[in-house]
């Protein structure tokens, strides 16, 4: 009766909370610019209700009566993370969650205003803001002991902190600093496309790629963002994505990326996602599904061919010849300012980049007026080029506008775990570059469902990965897959 009462009160939430993302995925969206303020005071009215419901004080009196010792893992899980979000609330005041509800919906305006603008000044009022609001969070949150920053990377990644996290970084440096020394040193140049690619033939390309992926289109939708992003759970999941008319490959791995995550969402058993037994595992994890739907998948020889064909038939010359230089133009390897439209090589370093930025901010090591320098001087040391404009800088990501501090660094763990599951994949499926060739990923979707989607939050991150793969999971899978890859590409 306890349980039934606890999860009742859990699915309500839960309900709400949907319900507060798909206004969310409206404001990126379908907003009207001049309802950003109303919009801010709508997210701060469903985070008090929210606040307020997840510290009910009638929780621990639910777990206190139910007899655990009879619970199947759903509903150990189920009680275990309803235990885990109460002690979170109540350690958070109320009137700070509404703060920072308000300030995440009214900061992604003033952002995407000052990133139009090219006027950094515009957004740094409201990051300070936001990050003294994150760090009042984490000061209420944090463990005797832990950093500030490591409090706010457990709504993302938990149970692993930034020594952790900083550790399997670290190595993976070494091995891209060093691989993409190599390429450089080679000389060789890879082909460019060339020009001109219509917006509406764009988005028709790319509106046949979630299906390849086996995305359901009677569970979601896909529109157009400043910030591609995946919304949603179970039977309403939705994928954004964006154009770039001289840059078609923006929009296509953009959306192959969101689909990454969405496929995730849908897969996860007990698809509604009302439970949190059946909402997934991390962030890391996330990542990795989206990571390798781009990159081991989407951007591999194999899947390039049917892609170029694609792109032939639409737009007629596209200035490579064949496939083969297709192939090489997705993974040309270049100190690109963008991180979402970065080769598998400067990605990672786009990520460090940010995740020792934030882990600065957050410390109070770095003050938000350094920002900017900050950021251009660690750039220009780790591309070698320097930032042209803050929209190819520190303006170009949404996340801190959001509050989403302790989230960078999840894409360099997804990155891992993707190293991970692909070299375990191709081990298990025979003919797996035939499939993939052939754009039918049905086997790969459902290795990928047993291994990892259907399993929700019922294991913890790490060890759904090392039961995966047979291993705890680290960086040489990764390091081998890339190496292998851009040494073909590159002859080094």
């Amino acid at each position: 009766m306890s349980y039934d009462k606890l999860l009742n009160h859990i699915r309500k939430t839960t309900a709400l909370e949907q319900v507060a993302g798909i206004v969310g995925w409206d404001q990126q969206t379908q907003m009207p610019v001049n309802a950003a303020q109303q919009r801010a005071e709508h997210m701060g009215a469903m985070e008090t209700v929210l606040h307020a419901r997840r510290a009910d004080p009638r929780i621990p009196e639910w777990i206190d009566a139910i007899g655990q010792a009879n619970l199947t893992l759903i509903e150990q899980t189920n009680v275990a993370e309803a235990k885990r979000a109460y002690e979170t609330a109540t350690k958070v005041p109320a009137d700070l969650g509404e703060a920072m509800a308000k300030l995440a919906a009214r900061g992604q305006g003033i952002w995407a205003a000052a990133r139009a603008a090219e006027n950094v000044a515009d957004f740094l009022p409201t990051l300070s803001e936001m990050i003294e609001l994150k760090r009042e969070e984490a000061a209420c949150r944090k463990a005797d002991g832990q950093p500030l920053y490591d409090a706010l990377m457990e709504d993302f990644e938990p149970g692993m902190g930034s020594e952790t996290m900083s550790a399997m970084l670290d190595e993976l440096r070494v091995g891209l600093v060093d691989l993409r020394g190599r390429i450089a040193d080679s000389g060789r140049e890879m082909p460019r496309l060339s020009g001109k690619f219509d917006k509406e033939q764009q988005l028709k390309l790319a509106r046949n790629l979630p299906a390849i992926f086996c995305y359901d289109w009677d569970s979601g939708r896909m529109d157009m963002a400043v910030h591609p992003f995946c919304s949603g759970h179970g039977s309403d999941v939705r994928i954004t994505t964006r154009v770039d008319e001289a840059n078609p490959f923006d929009c296509f791995y953009s959306t192959i990326h969101e689909v990454g995550h969405a496929v995730y969402e849908q897969n996860i058993a007990g698809a509604d996602g009302m439970e949190p037994a059946h909402t997934y595992a991390s962030m890391g994890v996330h990542e990795s599904q989206s990571r390798m739907f781009e990159n081991q998948i989407g951007r591999s020889r194999a899947f390039c061919g049917k892609l170029f064909d694609a792109m032939v038939a639409e737009f007629g010359d596209i200035g490579v010849a064949d496939a083969d230089g297709f192939y090489g133009a997705v993974n040309r390897v270049r100190s690109g300012y963008i991180r979402t439209e970065s080769d598998e090589i400067h990605y990672n370093l786009h990520v460090m980049l940010r995740y020792d930025l934030e882990r600065a901010l957050i410390a109070g090591d770095l003050a938000v007026g350094d920002l900017e320098a900050a950021w251009n001087d660690r750039f220009l040391a780790d591309f070698g080029v320097a930032v042209d404009k803050p929209s190819n800088g520190v303006l170009q990501d949404v996340h801190w506008s959001a509050g989403l501090f302790g989230y960078f660094p999840t894409y360099s763990l997804g990155n891992i775990y993707a190293g991970e599951l692909f070299a375990k994949m191709q081990a298990d499926i025979v003919g797996l570059d035939g499939l993939i060739a052939a754009h039918d990923l049905g086997k790969p979707v459902d290795w990928l469902t047993d291994k990892v989607h259907r399993h929700g939050r019922t294991i913890a991150p790490n060890q759904l990965i090392e039961n995966a793969v047979g291993h705890k999971p680290g960086v040489a899978a990764l390091l081998a897959y890339l190496n292998a890859k851009f040494g073909e590409l590159y002859n080094v």
